[in-house]
């Protein structure tokens, strides 16, 4: 394990965070093969075999979310937290590490997740989705470069973070990151992308090693 210190700490939410892709969850409230046809879309963007510019919007209006149904979303997000990343990342914080999320994924719904585990509505960086009055899907930030492949990469360069700063994720779009941070910790702790594995500096299988990656 390494003993590299880092001052700041980004961190993915869909698969890393939570156990949960959020996109394909919503996509299973519409059906098994609609289920089916996301899932396998977001496994490719993940793993780089499509750009993930290509399917964001394609995903979306194929689900079609509804207010209720992404606030839904936010609950499951913290049902299914990984295990130890409550406290790992209160640790953190009183250690005065910053800790900021980075996804591609919808942001009304991960913000619900941050407050749970503490990180201000400030430290995150999604892409807003909005809806008609009566709760309807209506369309998302498209203007916002986490819909990109190396969107990640371009909006932890502007937040200019104290270094030295690791990335954790696990997929595609989190090891683009690489280029503007210090180290990049592939996370295994709900689905491992070999691919992304042999990119990334270190591997994590949990919070508590990361907590060990930051801290000694």
């Amino acid at each position: 394990m390494s003993t590299t210190r880092f001052a700041s700490v980004v961190l993915d939410v869909d698969s890393t965070l939570s156990g949960v892709e959020g996109i394909d969850w919503l996509a299973g409230l519409r059906g098994d093969e609609l289920a089916a046809r996301v899932a396998g879309l977001t496994d490719r963007a993940m793993r780089a075999e499509i750009a993930l510019d290509a399917v964001y919007g394609e995903r979306l209006e194929l689900v079609r979310p509804t207010a209720s149904e992404v606030e839904a979303l936010g609950a499951r997000y913290i049902a299914t937290v990984a295990p130890g990343a409550p406290d790992v990342i209160a640790t953190l914080l009183t250690r005065c590490r910053r800790v900021v999320v980075v996804s591609g994924g919808i942001r009304e719904a991960i913000l619900p997740l941050a407050a749970y585990l503490g990180i201000p509505d400030r430290d995150v960086h999604a892409v807003s989705v909005q809806f008609t009055s009566d709760g309807q899907y209506a369309g998302f930030d498209s203007a916002s470069p986490l819909t990109t492949a190396d969107g990640k990469r371009s909006v932890v360069e502007a937040l200019d973070l104290p270094r030295p700063v690791l990335a954790v994720g696990d997929g595609a779009t989190d090891l683009a990151v690489r280029p503007a941070v210090d180290s990049f910790a592939a996370f295994i702790g709900f689905v491992r992308r070999p691919t992304i594995c042999i990119g990334a500096d270190l591997v994590l299988e949990s919070f508590e090693q990361l907590a060990e990656t930051v801290l000694e």
